[in-house]
């Protein structure tokens, strides 16, 4: 043992300094563009990586209020919505939309989950309003922690006795429960927005004008911007019902002096019944999983082209049940994708950051929707029926790419007499519709991303030497002029979204073989080594 102890404390003193070092390359790796808040996904938190692989701008979560208060109004569960889950959705650069539901058994008189909360007319700040208390809270401990978007309450135009019914009241409630939520929200939480409840539309079509007619006959109602910022839709299985109701929407948002609000689709998908990983048996709908993945192509292309200011997918994750269960996941339970994932991440990635957008051409047999992109332009086109069909996209650059659905075939395209002439296949359909139509491509015209320019490098002066004075003065010397000493050029300023390249990092001492003084310490040490080991040998 004190052999090795003594050749440690040699290699300390003497070898210390003379370790060799090379230069490493140390590869960029490409920066994310900054995620875009118009495309969102509903729970991601469930899979955090797939979600970041997504580079969705926002994602929903569900704060039950019968979880967060199970008990009484002493309650706080903040393991119903986890801390980290919101850390992690900020990391990446998007943001958590809540959505508020679900009285607790011990605050409401009514139906269960869907009863009206006990107190609701009194003023917020009457302790007897258990959920304007809810609220208070809610913004108090979430706000600080990101959450400032709110839906309030969920599909209140779903009648009694039918699935999905969530809400036991009138239109004249929903106005109330939307006046307390507005009012206290946003008297702790200035950023707060406000979401009218998401509606699925088909259970009852006159529900919003009724709604916003009765929001806009509130007397304070002007004074609170509306009590609301965005309607909430639910659209899911047909393509080309994402931009009819988004339309309807809009005109019914301007007929009742809306127009300033937006329209947030914050559910959409068409899931599959023909998953052989996982079938699930629906009377209505039969989608495959081509299908899902071609509808959310499709519904983003024609729900922004109709006026939706934002967009998200229905769910990320499928959750295990019995017998099949819900297949509306673009993972499955085992958390394995389906196309539709990479189908939305291709979507986000060509679309993300457009300025513009077109309804460019429109035949009874394809759709041409025009997105005006970062450098360039996005044409999505598709067959809209079971026959082939063309389309003809006017060249603003000479080349192009063609990328399918998924993202997984890419094309070189040159233009020919100034044009891109693009075949479409036709459409899987039944008998009396298409619900989705034929597999989408996006026909991407971009100029190349700018190559940086260096910085010229500057010179910077050798410090003049100091001198110091000594007791005899010496004999003027001439002054010595500052030598130039070049300097290592900057590094090019890096593009938003750079090309991953190999850079080399400077060393930070040069040199790669040892200097003649550092071979002469190791031996020195060496020698002393032998020495101290020839002396215990004697002693022994």
């Amino acid at each position: 043992m004190r052999w090795f102890n003594l050749f440690l404390i040699c290699l300390i003193l003497f070898g210390g300094g003379t370790a060799v070092t090379s230069a490493q390359e140390s590869p960029i790796t490409p920066t994310p563009p900054t995620p875009d808040r118009r495309f969102g996904i509903v729970e991601g938190f469930w899979v955090p990586e797939e979600t970041a692989e997504l580079n969705v701008g926002w994602e929903r979560i569900i704060f039950y209020w019968r979880e967060i208060q199970p008990t009484g109004p002493d309650d706080w569960n903040t393991l119903h919505v986890l801390e980290e889950w919101l850390t992690e959705a900020r990391a990446n650069g998007r943001s958590v939309m809540g959505l508020l539901k679900n009285s607790p058994a011990w605050a409401t008189d009514g139906a269960g989950e869907a009863g009206l909360p006990r107190g609701l007319y009194l003023p917020v700040d009457d302790p007897e309003n258990l959920w304007a208390n809810y609220v208070r809270r809610v913004a108090t401990y979430y706000g600080p922690l990101g959450v400032h978007d709110w839906v309030v309450w969920n599909e209140p135009e779903i009648k009694p006795g039918v699935f999905g019914y969530e809400f036991d009241g009138t239109i004249d409630d929903y106005v109330q429960l939307l006046k307390v939520t507005a009012v206290v929200m946003r008297e702790v939480d200035p950023e707060a927005k406000i979401h009218l409840a998401g509606m699925t539309w088909w259970h009852d079509v006159t529900y919003l004008d009724r709604l916003l007619a009765a929001i806009a006959a509130e007397p304070d109602a002007p004074q609170h911007g509306y009590y609301f910022d965005a309607v909430t839709l639910h659209i899911y299985f047909r393509s080309e019902t994402v931009r009819g109701i988004t339309e309807e929407v809009d005109g019914i948002l301007a007929k009742h002096g809306f127009s300033d609000k937006e329209i947030w689709i914050n559910e959409t998908n068409a899931s599959p019944t023909s998953d052989p990983l996982w079938p699930v048996t629906r009377p209505q709908f039969p989608i495959n999983l081509d299908q899902q993945a071609w509808y959310i192509v499709q519904a983003y292309a024609l729900g922004f082209a109709a006026g939706a200011d934002s967009i998200g997918v229905y769910k990320m994750l499928d959750i295990l049940l019995p017998e099949g269960g819900e297949a509306f996941g673009i993972l499955r339970p085992d958390q394995s994708k389906r196309p539709a994932f990479e189908a939305y991440k291709t979507t986000i990635a060509t679309l993300s950051h457009f300025t513009e957008v077109a309804i460019e051409q429109e035949t009874r047999q394809a759709y041409a929707i025009r997105f005006e992109i970062p450098r360039g332009t996005a044409h999505v086109v598709w067959a809209r029926t079971a026959a082939t069909a063309t389309v003809t996209v006017t060249a603003s650059l000479p080349t192009a790419v063609l990328i399918n659905a998924t993202g997984d075939t890419v094309t070189e395209l040159t233009a020919v007499d100034g044009v891109y002439v693009i075949p479409l296949t036709g459409a899987i359909c039944l008998p009396t519709e298409c619900l989705v139509g034929g597999e989408p491509l996006f026909l991407v015209q971009q100029e190349p991303e700018p190559t940086p320019t260096p910085i010229p490098p500057t010179e910077t002066p050798s410090p003049t030497p100091s001198i110091t004075p000594s007791l005899t003065p010496l004999p003027p010397t001439a002054t010595p002029q500052p030598t130039a000493t070049a300097t290592v050029p900057a590094t090019a300023v890096p593009s938003l979204t750079p090309t991953p390249q190999a850079t080399a990092v400077a060393p930070s001492a040069a040199p790669s073989t040892p200097s003649t003084a550092s071979l002469g310490l190791w031996f020195l040490g060496i020698g002393a080594m032998l020495v101290v080991a020839l002396v215990i040998f004697a002693r022994r």
